[in-house]
């Protein structure tokens, strides 16, 4: 049976939401999807499978993900209280990174199987919508040989630094998590961790770059044009 291909991406704006909830809620959306594609194996009538991105900031919180190590997290349970954020063994893919309100975090569940099954050409698509968006604001940004994310200056070494960390699931080709794009969130969370397990590095964010305070919400407008034109292109 031939599957019916919808491109269509809807954005939810979840706002400042706790992240436990949001990873509930993540997970029915993921689930709804799966269950269509499951159904429409044996069905007479095939569906459409939904795409969605999902658009919010957290409370204080640190994630770990599946490839993480413990020892990248520089705080014992005690600890958290005093910092004053939370911690989630996480299912992405990645190790530890930190989220907090001023961090615009972008979370597709897309069926890759409307657009492209690579997971590879996915994540080059998000990092290139957040490369374009910050050139919007005049700020140049890459990719790091050999690291997932975008990067300022990362063929100048010594100077390279992190301003959006990115680690997805993807299971039957159906994406969860995305990416942390730090817009004008405290950098002061980031020195209690081991970012994305590297240690040698600096994370930076585009308040911090720009001198001056960026409006998330134009952010957001900005990086979701160019993330749904990017998942849009065809594919050489």
């Amino acid at each position: 049976m031939n599957t019916l291909i919808n491109k269509h991406i809807e954005i939810l704006q979840w706002g400042l939401i706790p992240y436990a909830e949001a990873w509930e809620k993540q997970e029915a959306l993921f689930s709804e999807i799966v269950s269509i594609k499951l159904s429409n194996r044996t069905s007479e009538q095939a569906l459409a499978t939904n795409n969605y991105l999902i658009l919010c900031e957290h409370p204080p919180v640190y994630t770990m993900g599946k490839s993480g190590k413990s020892t990248n997290a520089l705080f014992s349970e005690a600890d958290l209280e005093t910092i004053g954020a939370d911690f989630y063994q996480t299912n992405r893919g990645g190790d530890i990174t930190f989220h907090g309100p001023g961090q615009l975090v972008g979370y597709p569940l897309l069926d890759l199987e409307n657009f492209f099954t690579d997971i590879h050409l996915y994540l080059r698509r998000m990092e290139e919508a957040v490369i374009r968006m910050l050139y919007d604001y005049g700020i140049t940004a890459g990719r790091y040989p050999g690291y997932t994310g975008v990067w300022l200056d990362p063929d100048k070494p010594g100077r390279e630094r992190k301003i959006c960390a990115m680690g997805v699931r993807c299971s039957r080709w159906v994406t969860m998590h995305g990416w942390a794009l730090n817009v004008n969130n405290s950098l002061n969370y980031f020195s209690h961790i081991v970012p994305c397990g590297i240690g040698d590095k600096q994370v930076t964010s585009m308040q911090k770059e720009l001198g001056f305070n960026p409006e998330i919400n134009e952010v957001s407008r900005r990086l979701s044009e160019y993330f749904i034109t990017q998942m849009n292109l065809p594919v050489d």
